[in-house]
């Protein structure tokens, strides 16, 4: 397999690519990951099962278009495929091993706020609509992106409603659900957010700083939403520092009412953990239901 690989990879660069070490490092939640080293260069490739490729050439084609944007800095993807049971995706190896300064976080949230200012082709679909080209993963969770022109009716249909229906299917009952699911349009009334590049699944894990000191984001769920549900994320679950938010705000300040769309906007995230992992997230979910219309 690894031969393979190679091949594809000296394919692909027009370099000629030989493994000569290969090391095991973290690749996220649900890959298998390697530092995959030559004499002359270092990749980095992600594996799971075959029948998961199609996660891994979503996740190629949203580095792709947040690369093409020149905004904020993105692992590039090399090539992607099948080798016997595995699927993988191989990208520029990045050497994370940088300290995030007020500096650095500063510039990562004036950058992450230049992508969400990035404006698409005239003749793509998100300059009005919500969405985006096929379908990806939130996690290892489906995420649907069919274009909608209404954001209140995307985060409803595809973003909640999507999760509650997986919810369900797992035997989950939660008293609110209809009653928010109808509420989301009231809640977004009045908000009215231009169709943004998003990462789609920014926690604290998915970013870093290089040895230089450049910031970075990485395994996107990437979609054209409200650029709020980024910041939403960083919230969450933590990692990022006033610096950051300081330099995102230098570039687009809050808008009125984010507080609120904020605790719907990350209910996305704990129904997914619910989905993906169950334990707690069942009575969290259900406490963000309740404060949303309370």
């Amino acid at each position: 397999m690894w031969q393979k690989i190679a091949e594809h990879i000296s394919q692909v660069t027009a370099e000629k690519f030989q493994i000569e070490n290969r090391i095991p490092v973290s690749g996220g939640c649900i890959n298998q990951g390697y530092q995959l080293i030559s004499r002359n260069q270092t990749y980095f490739i992600k594996l799971n099962r075959a029948s998961d490729l199609a996660m891994f050439e979503a996740e190629a084609q949203g580095l792709e278009q947040m690369w093409d944007t020149q905004t904020i800095r993105v692992p590039r993807p090399i090539c992607w495929g099948t080798e016997e049971n595995s699927a993988y995706i191989v990208l520029e190896w990045l050497d994370l091993a940088g300290k995030n300064s007020d500096k650095a976080a500063h510039e990562m949230g004036r950058k992450l706020a230049a992508l969400h200012q990035w404006t698409p082709p005239k003749n793509y679909p998100a300059i009005n609509q919500f969405g985006w080209e096929i379908n990806n993963t939130i996690g290892s969770t489906p995420q649907i992106n069919n274009w909608t022109e209404n954001w209140a009716e995307f985060w409803q249909k595809h973003r909640i409603g999507y999760q509650l229906k997986l919810a369900k299917n797992r035997g989950a009952e939660f008293r609110c659900a209809s009653e928010l699911l109808e509420a989301i349009p009231e809640i977004l009334t009045g908000h009215q957010p231009k169709p943004s590049l998003v990462h789609g699944d920014l926690w604290g894990g998915n970013a870093s700083v290089t040895s230089s000191g450049e910031p970075v984001i990485f395994d996107p769920a990437a979609y054209f939403g409200d650029a709020e549900v980024d910041i939403a994320m960083t919230e969450l679950f933590g990692g990022f520092s006033a610096a950051f938010y300081r330099g995102y705000r230098s570039v687009l300040p809050q808008k009125d009412g984010y507080e609120k769309r904020k605790i719907l906007y990350n209910l996305y995230h704990i129904l997914n953990h619910f989905n993906l992992f169950g334990g707690g997230y069942a009575s969290q979910a259900e406490a963000m239901m309740r404060q949303l219309l309370s």
